[in-house]
């Protein structure tokens, strides 16, 4: 399943979060623009079940105004500056629907979509994500990652061809994930937090034929180390800085 998909992989964790607002699409053309491998996104439903891109449960951190994503209509959500918060140069970047995201870049990049209804869990969000990656032809450029095993579960019913991805919490909360009984729900990686990337971690994972990428990597220091214990990809806010600690540390383009 991940045959094209270059390792170790960089992922725009929310685009290129580190020099644009986050989950805009001025992050995620400027993904591509740094030569990141794939994007990170967060879908959610509004109250009218559309599918849109935002991260907090809340519009109130990245627009300035107030509100609960689920409770609001796609068009009141329009209405928000999803840009000045970050910069005014930003002002006008609306919080995209994931179709929008995918007729932008979708043709020029992975799009790992983390699937965020972790408070409904039997809500309509897998079907609808299922549907929009049908209608834009987006099979075999999608990774499904998400906390929730039900999320993972309910998605690859729906599209069984497409790669899942378990995120564990780091500390006692994800030590399941981490250990053999999260390789019961047969996903195709784990994501883990980068406290955790150890190299025996990263050994025993691999001995089970699961992929590892690792969340979030902003640091150059942290890159490297990781590189060097032969993660399959990272998340980071800053893929321009991740691509040239990887070519400093492999310019023949040879990973172990």
């Amino acid at each position: 399943m991940f045959a094209n998909l270059p390792r170790p992989t960089i992922f725009a964790h929310r685009g290129a979060s580190a020099h644009a607002p986050e989950n805009t699409l001025a992050a995620f053309r400027l993904a591509v623009q740094h030569a990141a491998d794939g994007i990170e996104l967060d879908a959610k439903l509004t109250s009218d079940r559309q599918v849109v891109v935002i991260h907090d449960p809340t519009v109130d951190r990245t627009t300035g105004q107030r509100g609960s994503v689920a409770k609001l209509t796609l068009g009141e959500i329009r209405r928000l500056d999803a840009g000045s918060h970050y910069d005014p140069s930003f002002r006008g970047e609306l919080i995209p629907t994931l179709g929008e995201v995918f007729e932008s870049i979708g043709n020029k990049i992975w799009v790992n979509i983390e699937l965020t209804n972790y408070t409904t869990p039997f809500d309509d969000l897998p079907w609808l994500v299922a549907e929009q990656v049908r209608l834009h032809h987006m099979s075999g450029r999608v990774i499904f990652s998400s906390f929730s095993p039900i999320a993972l579960w309910r998605i690859h019913r729906l599209l069984p061809g497409e790669p899942i991805a378990l995120l564990a919490y780091p500390g006692w909360r994800g030590a399941w994930a981490r250990a053999r009984l999260g390789s019961l729900l047969r996903t195709h990686a784990l994501h883990i937090e980068r406290s955790e990337a150890t190299p025996s971690l990263l050994e025993a994972l691999h001995r089970r034929g699961c992929r590892v990428h690792v969340y979030t990597v902003n640091q150059a220091e942290d890159m490297r180390s990781l590189f060097l214990y032969g993660v399959d990809g990272i998340f980071t806010d800053d893929p321009a800085l991740a691509r040239q600690v990887l070519l400093e540390q492999h310019p023949t383009g040879q990973y172990p």
